[in-house]
């Protein structure tokens, strides 16, 4: 009698033991996504803050240039409320994904309104350029203009920084459509035969028209690079992206549509989308494939 009760007993302990290591080998693998999450939402809100300092050092810049007191308490309160939300996003936890939304979407409220006084303080050192001019050629004081030549190349060259980057793209309504051999959206990942990738070139009305060419790079779950469509320059090094295209840019927004051919498998998760264009990164999106 006490062998038939002992032996159902060591059956139950087996299978229980059996569960209890299953549960913990799968709640190890979710700690090691989460934290992978973690770090990337923590490089991308490090990145925000970073250009959050950056513009608040422009104004400050821009005023040392200028010599009109209205101007001057207008970017003064336009750098206070940069550093305000620079401190709001510092106040913020990484994983706060509507905060961090929020931010994101003031953040390019701050490089629009940048880009505006930007293109006014141009126009001023324009003028002021052209007044010095005359002014030298009336005093016929060729040192004295040799100075101001001097220094006004100095502030060329710190203007036409500050120009280049308030002409720098910028790509949104960023999507990622995978596809069955039929052209229909897939349910479940493995299943994709070819990858749409579309965006929108926003309006910039400093930015060089002409052909640009945009390179999307598509990074796997397990952090591959969905490759085949060549290299590109970032950073001083040379990157590989997933396609790219050429396209006319006139200034206006500009809708881009791509498309890559599946041959690899591709396993549920999270891929990440990133647009390139003139060496800079101009957008960026998160895309999850559950199944």
């Amino acid at each position: 009698m006490k062998k038939k009760v002992l032996i159902p007993l060591v059956v139950a302990i087996v299978v229980l033991l059996a569960g209890v290591a299953y549960l913990t080998v799968g709640l190890v693998k979710q700690r090691q996504v989460n934290k992978e999450m973690e770090e990337l939402a923590a490089l991308d809100k490090k990145e925000m803050e970073n250009e959050y300092e950056q513009f608040a050092r422009q104004y400050s810049e821009m005023k040392m240039q200028i010599n009109n007191d209205s101007l001057v308490a207008q970017l003064t309160q336009e750098q206070l409320r940069t550093q305000q939300l620079l401190e709001e996003l510092r106040q913020v936890k990484s994983n706060d994904a509507r905060e961090i939304a929020r931010l994101k979407k003031e953040l390019a409220t701050v490089r629009a309104v940048l880009r505006s006084y930007v293109l006014e303080i141009d126009s001023l050192n324009r003028l002021n350029q052209d007044l010095r001019d005359e002014n030298t050629r009336v005093r016929g004081q060729y040192d004295e203009a040799t100075r101001q030549i001097a220094g006004l190349s100095s502030e060329k060259a710190s203007l036409s920084e500050k120009v280049a980057i308030a002409a720098q793209l910028d790509a949104t309504g960023i999507n990622m459509i995978a596809k069955k051999k039929n052209g229909k959206a897939v349910r479940r990942i493995k299943d994709c035969k070819s990858i749409e990738v579309s965006f929108r070139i926003t309006r910039n009305v400093t930015a060089t028209n002409g052909v640009r060419t945009f390179y999307v790079r598509i990074t796997t779950p397990s952090g591959d690079v969905l490759g085949g469509g060549g290299t590109f320059d970032y950073e001083n090094r040379s990157l590989e992206c997933s396609m790219k295209k050429s396209v006319e840019y006139t200034g206006e927004e500009t809708p881009v549509t791509m498309y890559r051919q599946v041959g690899e498998f591709l396993s549920k998760g999270t891929y990440t989308v990133s647009i390139f264009a003139d060496g800079n990164m101009i957008g960026s999106r998160n895309f999850t494939f559950s199944k």
